[in-house]
Parts: structure tokens; C-alpha cells; sequence
């Protein structure tokens, strides 16, 4: 049998007719019905924009329009203040809601199936070395949205820019080679990235001591290019150090860190990306097309050789930022940029995608503005969306890779876990060794995913555990523990959940107030998809879980003695579980069974 959402039957029903009772005051414009947050009503007409119409206070103006909307089968109206609120009749709304709910089960919350094509860029760090706590927003944020899109029915796919032309990784390559080990530092975990970071720790600091070795990299830099150009991936770049350096051995060195990073993201359950070199749209020639492109464009100009577009008309700066407004797109030496090779890389992207999102941190607003400008110059009708964020530190501070102060990602990941393991271990203290591993590894990285989720990208985070592991508060622990309660109730209760329920049943305010909760899935994951706003999801469970723990205290449900509402609070409960695991899953956060 199929079930029309409830929430559009009812929700149309008292706008047209509170839009016929406002023509017949001769207001023809469309009325602002809200739903309101606290559940005080179902929807609130506003009647504070009619009153000066009107000649009328909003309160006259609010029980004027009541009085011509009349009595309805599917709604109560009261008057409050300048507002209209409207009460679905409980006796027939929740029956008709739970009908259509249960009708879903096993795809709640999502969206409608469509053909646009969607590909999110994120992550995206340099391969020279192990992810550091800063930038673990980027990928979190980037697979969450990736997972969110899916569900709410896009054609998606996520992709990684790898800078295997840039300076940093020149600056490992040259390390690699000309450094010997026994002068690096005992290596930390055994990981690639870990061991080649090192490498380019200590070339870095040779080479802002010595011009010769930044000329060799900056050499080192140029050959590589051109090697990639010619697509002479064996030809030698450089004769320094322990011998040959080729083409391929720079790619040979970023695979070898990606590896190690691959590892840590498979630990934070970032699923599958496309990884995308830069090397490609030089050995495939799109590079020099956009190159030429941009020559072609009336804001092209040079200076000492290098070529750019001047956009001081099109950006904001003065006149002390006259180099920041300039685009350049190629060396005196007549060599690439990396935003040279970003733009053909955006190009590519943009003419395979009907949307290209960007996960960026807060300090590439303005490089991302100036990729806008060119991408215009060079024809392109679409140009990328940008989901900045604030960076995260820790108590102690700020973190640098460079000189090698940093806090690693696969370092916090470790504290998430060990830190989670003592937290449950205070609670179960029964749990088999293995039993606690899992749980600990469960728990941690979902605690450490779920904390950096809920808040708002553009805010800073100072990372605190003794938020992220509260196991009562807007945490992952939380919404875990939820769902684990769910979990051992179905378990517990056994029954079969086939067949018709009486939803009549189902009368308590703390049953309904999670029944419409659930309700509001497909809302919030449309609205998470369309704003790019993750932290919806993450806000939106905690409020399941919630709704969910006050039917577990106000209504018994094994327990229940009347046959039928057990049947119907069992399947209420289902439902609940669902929506938790599903919305756990969407924020790349695991739904254990059992804590």
C-alpha cells in the first residue's frame, strides 16, 4: 500500500485554507507559516505583517483569520500573541505519520533518486609527510558530505588533488635522495608518511640554509616538469646524491607517503576517493590549452617574463595589493604554477560534474575567489562552490608542519582510543579483552568524528575529550548508547514486527514527540545537502536520541501489558533505531549493538 507524507497533506491543508482566508481580507501575497523549534504547535502562521493592512493589532488580525479557517478533521488553531498556531489532531496525525513511516523503513531519511552528478573535493594535503591535527576537519567534513549527498539521492563521487608537482614535494624527493639516514631522527611509528617526513623535515631546513640546495630544488622543479610534459617519466631529472633521480621516482615518493595517509583516513572511516595528480594535466596537455586560453583574455599581462591576469577591477584590495590581484599563470622561466595546474584541473572537473564542491580551509578564501575570475576568463559557465572551515587546535596550541612541531593525526586517533577505552572500562568493567579493543576503537573514532562534525565549519574548535567522550551530552558516545539501548530492547523483546499496527495506540506525549522527530529526517537531510551544513546531522541524531531516551523512561515497552502497544512502541522503537544507525552513518560514525 502506498502511504503520501502526512506532513505535506496536513501542511497544505492549513496553508490553503489560511491562504483563502487571507484573500478574503483582500491579502492575496503569501503568508510566512513557520514550524516552530520547541513543539509548542505543529506550524505558526505569523500575523504581525498583516496588521498594518489590516488597521488591526496582530492578536485581532490572528483570531480574525482563525475564526474564517474554521474547524478541521486534521487540525486544532489557538491564538497566541501575533501568532496562529496550528495543532495536528493527535488522534488522526499520528496514525496517518506512523503509517507512513513504518512504509519507509529501511530507507528513512532518504531522498529521492536524480541525475545530477556531484563530485566533492577534499582532503587534498600535500604527500609530503603525516596529516596533522589542523587540517582533520577537511576530511571529516569532506566524507561526511559525500555520505549526506548520497542519501539525500545525488550522483556523487569524492575526489583527492594530489600536488606531485609542487615545491614540498621537490623538497622530499631532493631528500630522499641526498639525505642519509643515520643523520634523521628515530623515526616515531612505523607508517611511510612518518619515515619520509623526516626527510623532508631536515631537507627543508638545509635548504633555507643553503641557495645551492633551493637552487637544486627549484632545478629539480623545472626538469620535473618538462619530463611530465614530454611524458618521459624514465628520463633523469637530477645526478645529486646517492645517484639518479628520474621523473617516475617523484610519483614513485608521493605514492609512498599516500600510502601512509590512505592508512590514517581508512582509520577515520573516510570511504573512497578518486585520486587526481597534478602531473596529469600537464602529460595530457590540458594545461598548455588553459595556458592559451588565458593569454587570450583581455586582463592578460606580463611582467619580467611572467605572464597574468590583472583582476584589480574584479577582486577587492588597494594599492598595496596590487600582486595579490594578479593571477599568474606562468614563471619568467615560462614553467607552471600550482594554480596554473589547479584551474586545468577545475576545468577537467567542472566539464564532467553539473557541481564541483571544494572543501577548504578558511585561508584559501582568497585563492578561491581568484580561481573563480580565471575559470570566467577562460568561458567556463560554472564554477566551483566553496565549504570553508576554521581550524582545529588543541589546548596546548597551534601546530606547524614545517618545522616539525606538530601533533599528528595518528596521534590523536591513538588518545581517542585509549582515552575511550578508560571511559568504558568504567562502565563495563565485564567486557573480554577483544570485546574492549573493539568498543574502545569504535567509540574513539567516533567520538573524535562526531565532535569535530557538530559544529559549525566556520567556527574554530579547541578539541576538548572531556566533551567528545560525554557519554551524556551532544556527543558520539551519546547517540551511540542510544542506539546500543534500542538495539538490546528488539533483542530482548523478540517479536515479530510484520504486519498492521494499531497506531491508535501510540498516545503518550513522549511516543509522539519522537515519532515526529523521526519525521523530520528527509528535512534535515535535504536541508544538510542543499546548505553543504553537516553539522545538521550531527545536531538533528542528538535530538533523536534524546526523544528516543524519553520514551525509554516515560513509556515501558517489554513491559507493556496490552498487546498492541507493545506491537506499536516495539515498531516506534525500530524505527528510532534506524534513524540512529542511519544518521550515525551518515557522520561516518559507527552504530554498535551493544556498549
Amino acid at each position: 500500500m502506498e502511504y503520501a507524507d502526512p506532513k505535506d497533506l496536513y501542511d497544505s491543508d492549513f496553508r490553503e485554507k489560511v491562504q483563502e482566508a487571507l484573500s478574503d481580507l483582500g491579502i492575496e501575497r503569501e503568508p510566512v507559516i513557520e514550524r516552530p523549534k520547541k513543539g509548542l504547535a505543529d506550524l505558526c502562521l505569523v500575523c504581525f505583517p498583516f496588521a498594518k493592512e489590516l488597521s488591526k493589532p496582530p492578536r485581532a488580525v490572528a483570531e480574525e483569520i482563525m475564526e474564517r479557517v474554521g474547524i478541521s478533521d486534521k487540525f486544532t488553531l489557538e491564538v497566541k500573541g501575533g501568532y496562529l498556531n496550528c495543532m495536528f489532531r493527535p488522534e488522526r496525525y499520528t496514525s496517518d505519520l506512523a503509517s507512513f513511516l513504518w512504509s519507509k523503513k529501511g530507507e528513512l531519511g532518504k531522498g529521492p533518486s536524480n541525475d545530477k552528478v556531484v563530485v566533492v573535493e577534499h582532503t587534498s594535503a600535500n604527500p609530503n609527510g603525516p596529516f596533522h591535527v589542523g587540517r582533520a576537519r577537511n576530511p571529516i567534513i569532506g566524507d561526511t558530505l559525500v555520505r549526506i549527498l548520497d542519501h539525500a539521492g545525488y550522483n556523487i563521487s569524492s575526489q583527492y588533488w594530489i600536488n606531485d608537482m609542487g615545491k614540498q614535494v621537490m623538497i622530499l624527493v631532493w631528500g630522499i635522495h641526498n639525505i642519509d639516514e643515520k643523520d634523521l631522527p628515530a623515526m616515531e611509528r612505523k607508517k611511510e608518511d612518518h619515515d619520509l617526513v623526516r626527510y623532508y623535515q631536515k631537507a627543508n631546513a638545509l635548504m633555507e640554509s643553503d641557495e645551492r640546495i633551493a637552487a637544486d630544488i627549484n632545478s629539480l622543479l623545472a626538469d620535473y616538469e618538462m619530463a611530465v610534459k614530454e611524458g618521459e617519466w624514465d628520463r633523469v631529472i637530477s645526478r645529486s646524491g646517492d645517484g639518479e633521480i628520474r621523473a617516475i621516482d617523484v610519483r614513485a615518493a608521493c605514492d609512498r607517503v599516500l600510502s601512509g595517509m590512505k592508512n590514517s583516513l581508512t582509520r577515520l572511516n573516510i570511504s573512497d576517493q578518486q585520486m587526481v595528480y597534478e602531473s596529469q594535466v600537464v602529460e595530457d596537455g590540458s594545461l598548455w590549452d588553459v595556458i592559451d586560453g588565458l593569454k587570450k583574455s583581455s586582463l592578460y599581462n606580463e611582467e619580467d617574463g611572467a605572464s597574468f591576469l590583472d583582476l584589480s577591477e574584479l577582486i577587492e584590495g588597494g594599492d598595496d595589493d596590487r600582486f595579490k590581484r594578479r593571477f599568474v599563470f606562468t614563471r619568467s622561466d615560462g614553467t607552471a604554477l600550482y594554480t596554473t595546474r589547479d584551474l586545468a584541473y577545475h576545468k577537467w572537473k567542472l566539464d564532467n560534474c553539473d557541481l564541483a564542491v571544494n572543501v577548504l580551509g578558511e585561508d584559501h578564501r582568497y585563492q578561491s575567489k581568484m580561481l573563480e575570475l580565471a575559470l570566467r576568463e577562460l568561458g567556463s559557465e560554472k564554477v566551483p562552490e566553496a565549504v570553508f572551515y576554521s581550524f582545529v587546535s588543541l589546548p596546548d596550541g597551534k601546530m606547524s608542519t614545517r618545522r616539525g612541531r606538530v601533533v599528528y593525526l595518528d596521534d590523536l586517533l591513538d588518545d581517542a582510543v585509549e582515552m575511550a577505552r578508560k571511559e568504558v572500562e568504567k562502565r563495563r568493567k565485564d567486557l573480554p579483552e577483544d570485546r574492549l579493543i573493539e568498543i574502545a576503537e569504535t567509540v574513539g573514532i567516533g567520538a573524535l568524528r562526531f565532535n569535530i562534525i557538530k559544529v559549525q565549519p566556520e567556527k574554530k574548535i579547541v578539541f576538548k575529550w572531556e566533551e567528545a567522550l560525554n557519554f551524556e551530552g551532544a556527543s558520539a558516545p551519546f547517540v551511540q548508547y542510544s542506539h546500543a539501548r534500542a538495539c538490546s530492547i528488539l533483542q530482548k523483546a523478540g517479536g515479530d514486527l510484520e504486519g498492521q499496527f494499531e497506531w491508535s495506540k501510540v498516545v503518550e506525549r513522549s511516543e509522539q514527540n519522537l515519532l515526529k522527530k523521526i519525521a523530520e529526517f528527509s528535512d534535515i537531510v535535504e536541508k544538510a545537502a542543499v546548505d553543504r551544513k553537516v553539522h545538521f546531522i550531527a545536531v538533528y541524531v542528538v535530538e533523536v536520541a534524546s526523544a528516543f531516551n524519553d520514551l525509554y523512561r516515560d513509556c515501558p515497552v517489554i513491559g507493556e501489558e496490552d498487546p498492541e502497544r507493545r506491537r506499536a512502541r516495539l515498531a516506534l522503537v525500530e524505527m528510532a533505531r534506524e534513524v540512529l544507525a542511519t544518521g550515525l552513518g551518515l557522520l561516518g560514525v559507527s552504530a554498535p549493538v551493544s556498549m
